[in-house]
Formats: C-alpha cells, structure tokens, sequence
C-alpha cells in the first residue's frame, strides 16, 4: 500500500474577470484518494491564502510530494501584459528549504510549455496534460522503484537527459468531490462553481492551446456522476450557478441532451452557463438547455466576416453567427460573443465587414481583444515565424503577439461605438460594477446586465 502525504497547490493569483475554482486540484485529488487509502492528502490555494500560510502547511503537514499547478501563463490582453510564469517561480525555492518532499509541475500554462518551465523551475519531475493517471503512475513507481518511462505524460531528468514520455490513453471516469474550504470561498467570491462534462477540442483553430492541454481525442464524462456532483452542491451548499469549463460544450449534442434531460429529472433548479461555438445548436436542443438551466452562453466567435473565419480556421461562417444568435434571441438565453480584432489575415475592409454585422446581432454584449497571443505547436505558431514576426529561438513564455499590419486600437474603438452595439474593450475597468453587483448577492458572469 502506498501512504504518502500530498499536498496540491495551485498558484494561480489571476481574479480577473472573476476568481476560477481550481477544479484540476479537485479532480487529482478525488482521483488519488479513491485509489490510494493509505495516502493523505491536502489542498492549497493562493488566491485564498498567502506565502506565509503555505509556509506553515510545508512545515506542519510535512508532505511527501508537492503538486503545483500552473493554470495561467499570462492575462492573454496585450494591452494588460501581466506575467505569472515568472511572477511564481520562487515557488520550488521556497519547497526546497522547508520540505525534503519530490515537486511534481503540471497543470494548463504548464502543459503548453512544458519543456521550458520545467527548466526554468526545476521541479523533481512535470506532467504534461491531464494528471490524474499520470500522477497516480508517478506515485506506484517512486513506491516500488519501477521505470518512470511507464508514467505517460511525465517529463523528468536523468543523468543530465531530458525525457518526455508521451501519451497514449486517457482518464475516461474521473469522480470530483468539491473541497468544502474551496467551495465556499469561490461561492462566495465568484458566484459561480466551475465543472466539466468533456475534455478534448477537435477543432483546428490557428491560434488555440487546448488540443495541446486536452488532446484532440472527445472524452465525454459519465452524466450521473456530474449531476450527482451538482445535486450535491445544490443540497447541502445552495450553489445553483455552476459553469462548464469545456472548450467548447456544443460537440457530442447526444451527450448534452442526456445530460440536460438527467439535470431536469433529477428536479434540480439551477442556472448555468458555458462556452459555445456558434453552430451546431438547433431550436430544440437549445430549448431542451435552457430548460435545464442554461442561461449564459459565451461564443468564441472572434470575428463576423467569412474572410476572417476562414483565416482563423473556424467551423463555422458569418451565417452561423447569424443565425445561432437569433435562435438565442428567440429562445432567450444570454448570449455573448468573444472576439479577436487584428487577428491573422485582418485587414481594414474586414475589419469593416465585422462591425457592420454585429449590427444585426440583437441584444448581446461584444468582448473583443487585440491581435492574437502566440503560442507553440500552433498554425499561428509557423506563420508567425514565416512571416519573421518571431524567430524560432524566441522564448514564448513572454508573451508575443500576432497583431496584423495596419491595426489601430483607437480606429477599431471608434469603428465598434459607431455601431451602437455593447463592446466592452479589454482596456476598460469592469471590476468596480461587478464587485458592487456580487455584492448585492447576485450570481453569474453578470454580463448580461450590460447587453444592449
């Protein structure tokens, strides 16, 4: 049997526009104790406690293995260029002087830069992807001393070489038990509890990471278990908010209806919210969601004109856009649309062309962003580098950005308010109304009270 005390941290401090429940902890944790019986195992956050508190449960829990999560590289606004990779990686030096204990990395920002910030942190070992396996491979082996080439996903050092061990199955049955301590600091704070119901993206978006967070490959996970965790909640907590993190919740529309369908059964009234692309929805499956609880769908839309769309590598055209957000409209589900400006291949006539149909667009709020962050193994990735915008030797932990030719914030800005539509730039301080609005008890993403 293996007994070891763990200790999961996630050092994410990013609260805009709201704080996110470290459901990847919750997940990896839930995982171990169902597997392991002889291991104890803790959670620690830093948007909930400080450095001198993380101190303390070094010293007082004496933890065997450490896990950090890194969920955020960066605030991916160019015109708000804060950076966490380096912000947090004092983190293993402070591990090192009060623990014996291995440090485990891995997490989203983690799993797009695995090599280089295993490098720049130097944790004893990093996992790439989801960790729930990996992490309880990891553990067996260290236990019983067998080869860390059978750990999938594990990157680690020997004798001065680099081994990234790839990945070749999946976690199909995660279970999730909410931490109590969590849950009622994100409630309160966030007014909403982020769960999941699948993981995978198969689209092919040119600037997207999460076919290398996720893989491409669609796990949809078991509907009971999910209602049971939200019936859960609902009943002893009184959390009726819950958002889907998916990257996209509208694939495998069979899986969503039987979800819906158990959420109504199972006469829990909650509201809740996800990300959406806009297609791929008709009337009565959006109806069967909404009579669910759906009540803020956030399409990643990024722009309105089919020039764009297509050098995007979007699944969908200005049609789509068109139409999903009238069925929307019809329905009434809130619905906002997220957008890049100056993306790859925008010019000023497309540009244009997008302005000019979001005006068809009823009731909906526009969130648009400047250019586009660059990452590695991407289509934008290789374009950015044909087009000398980076150089392969440049390091892309620091954020880079692909900013057409010719694109300028204010033009854009102008061109947006003359349509008469809600465009709120990233540039533009929310917080204040959304503090006084969680304030008052209100729960949500609260966006949809700025709709026009």
């Amino acid at each position: 049997m293996i007994r070891k005390k763990i200790l999961l941290v996630s050092i994410n401090q990013c609260s805009n526009p709201f704080p996110v429940y470290p459901i990847a902890l919750s997940y990896l944790a839930t995982f171990l104790e169902s597997r392991l019986a002889g291991c104890e195992i803790r959670l620690f956050d830093f948007l909930m406690d400080d450095i001198s508190l993380f101190k303390t449960s070094l010293m007082e829990f004496t933890p065997d293995l450490v896990g950090i999560s890194l969920r955020n590289i960066d605030t991916v606004n160019i015109l708000d260029d804060e950076d966490f990779v380096y912000k947090h990686k004092d983190i293993i030096g402070i591990i090192r002087q009060i623990s014996t204990a291995k440090i485990v990395m891995g997490g989203a920002g983690f799993s797009i830069f695995p090599k280089e910030i295993f490098e720049l942190y130097q944790p004893d070992f990093g996992i790439f992807g989801e960790g729930e396996n990996s992490l309880y491979q990891l553990l067996y082996c260290l236990e019983n001393n067998s080869p860390l080439s059978d750990v999938e996903g594990l990157i680690y050092k020997n004798d001065k070489n680099f081994y990234i061990n790839q990945r070749k199955s999946y976690c199909y049955e995660p279970n999730l038990e909410y931490k109590d301590e969590l849950i009622d600091y994100y409630w309160n704070i966030s007014g909403m509890i982020s769960l999941q119901t699948k993981r995978g993206c198969p689209y092919d978006c040119i600037y997207c990471t999460y076919p290398l967070i996720d893989g491409r490959k669609i796990r949809t996970l078991n509907t009971d278990k999910i209602v049971n965790a939200i019936k859960k909640l609902y009943h002893q907590k009184g959390i009726d908010y819950f958002f889907f993190t998916d990257s996209v919740f509208n694939i495998k529309n069979s899986y969503n209806m039987e979800l819906a369908e158990k959420i109504i059964s199972n006469g829990i009234k909650i509201q809740w919210g996800a990300y959406f692309s806009p297609h791929n929805l008709d009337e009565h499956l959006l109806k069967k969601l909404k009579k669910s609880g759906l009540t803020h769908i956030e399409f990643g839309t990024e722009s309105i004109c089919d020039t764009t769309l297509q050098n995007y590598r979007k699944s969908f055209r200005v049609k789509d856009v068109l139409e999903t957000s009238d069925l929307c409209s019809r329905v009434g589900v809130y619905f906002a649309h997220f957008m890049i400006l100056g993306g790859y291949g925008e010019t000023e006539q497309t540009l244009i062309e997008t302005f000019k149909n979001s005006k068809k667009i009823k009731r909906t709020v526009f969130f648009p962003f400047l250019g586009m962050r660059i990452y590695p193994r991407t289509h934008l990735y290789e374009y950015a580098v044909n087009e000398g915008v980076i150089n392969k030797k440049d390091s892309l932990i620091k954020p880079k950005y692909y900013v057409a030719k010719n694109m300028d914030w204010d033009r854009m800005k102008a061109l947006a308010y003359e349509t008469g539509k809600q465009w709120i730039f990233p540039d533009e301080d929310m917080q204040q109304p959304i503090t006084k609005m969680r304030q008052k008890g209100i729960k949500g993403p609260l966006w949809e009270f700025l709709i026009k």
